[in-house]
This record gives structure tokens, sequence and C-alpha cells, in this order.
């Protein structure tokens, strides 16, 4: 559970923008949306080689 203190005359919009920063960091929705559906493990390896081909395509894009 996430404990945002509100100081004594802070603006609500404020407290609720540093909640939801707080919130990213954790991670939390990132998991709640990985475990709502199974993937197969091959699935998982392609996805994480095609993303490793991408972001070496982009240090090649940076290098010339």
């Amino acid at each position: 559970m996430l404990i945002i203190p509100v100081k004594e005359g802070e603006n609500i919009d404020r407290a609720l923008k540093r909640y939801k920063r707080k919130f990213d960091r954790t991670g939390t929705k990132r998991q709640l949306q990985a475990r709502k559906q199974f993937d197969k493990p091959s699935v998982l390896k392609r996805a994480s080689f095609q993303k490793a081909q991408y972001i070496q395509h982009l240090r090649d894009q940076e290098s010339i």
C-alpha cells in the first residue's frame, strides 16, 4: 500500500500527482497487466529477442 503524506495547505492535485508518480515507479500496474494473461515462454523469449534487435538497431543508427 502506498502512503503519500499530504502537507498542510498542499494542493490536492499536487498530492495526487505525487501518488501517480510513486505508483508508476513501483511497477504495480505492469505486474497486473502481465498477470492478466498467460504468455508461453517461447513467446516471451521471442519478444525479448525482438526488443534486443530493436535496441541494437537504434544503437547502430546512433553511431552512424
